[in-house]
């Protein structure tokens, strides 16, 4: 069926039909959410550097992305969701090159996970708030932390380790990384005693040997203490394990 002619002007031209006026969509929710839960993390990062952990806080998280924090919690629970966010934008920051280039073959692997074992160390040093957390916490919604786990494994699996004993050698590398990086900060004088030469002979002698000696390797930390045990301690838990 012919569809009907279109009704001609004076002029003989076709009359051309307006179109409907558009409508402006109207102000209200994005059609896409502006926030997203790496967003959040990210401002929840900058605002620890910037205000300290004593300033974290959903207000400011939402004053540093734009929005009110009621917005915030279309994305996240409350504070300890954000802090699991937090702790997984910080564990991303702990450098991995070294351990991927040891499973290409590229670099040996105590010297990789020796590289990756001060990077974990430095970037916690700078969040120990965040050091509880992360060593209690389950890898689960973690991408990142799941990364580290799934490199340093694939690492270790490479040394020769029984499989069973793969894990629990990033556990005692934790554990020496969790402490060691609490270390950095501690007060230079926090083995100072008066009296010790008296009252404690023992503890007195290896400190006053330690800062004649040992302490030398100490590299600028504010606590001398900090950097010649932590390098002392990978010795010990990477021994055995290649070159």
């Amino acid at each position: 069926m012919t569809p009907p002619a279109r009704p001609t002007g004076q002029n003989g031209r076709m009359d051309e039909t307006p179109e409907p006026p558009r409508t402006r969509r109207r102000r209200g929710r994005p059609l896409s959410p502006a926030l997203s839960r790496e967003a959040i993390a990210d401002a929840a990062l900058a605002v620890a550097r910037t205000e300290g952990y004593e300033g974290l806080t959903m207000a400011a998280v939402g004053r540093r992305l734009g929005v009110a924090p009621s917005a915030l919690y279309n994305h996240i629970s409350g504070k300890h969701e954000l802090l699991v966010l937090l702790q997984d934008a910080v564990m991303g920051e702990v450098s991995l090159v070294e351990l991927e280039a040891a499973i290409r073959g590229e670099v040996p692997v105590v010297a990789a996970l020796r590289a990756w074992a001060r990077s974990y160390r430095d970037v916690f040093a700078a969040h120990p708030p965040l050091i509880p957390l992360i060593a209690t916490l389950p890898i689960e919604g973690a991408p990142s932390t799941q990364r580290v786990y799934e490199t340093v494994c694939a690492v270790l699996a490479r040394t020769g380790l029984a499989p069973e004993q793969v894990l629990a050698r990033v556990i005692a590398l934790e554990s020496f990384i969790y402490g060691s990086a609490y270390d950095v900060d501690a007060p230079a004088d926090i083995f100072e005693v008066a009296g010790a030469q008296e009252r404690l002979p023992a503890l007195g002698a290896a400190a006053e040997a330690f800062r004649a000696g040992g302490g030398t390797r100490a590299t600028g930390a504010r606590n001398p203490y900090a950097d010649a045990p932590f390098e002392e301690g990978l010795d010990l838990l990477l021994a055995g394990l290649g070159d």
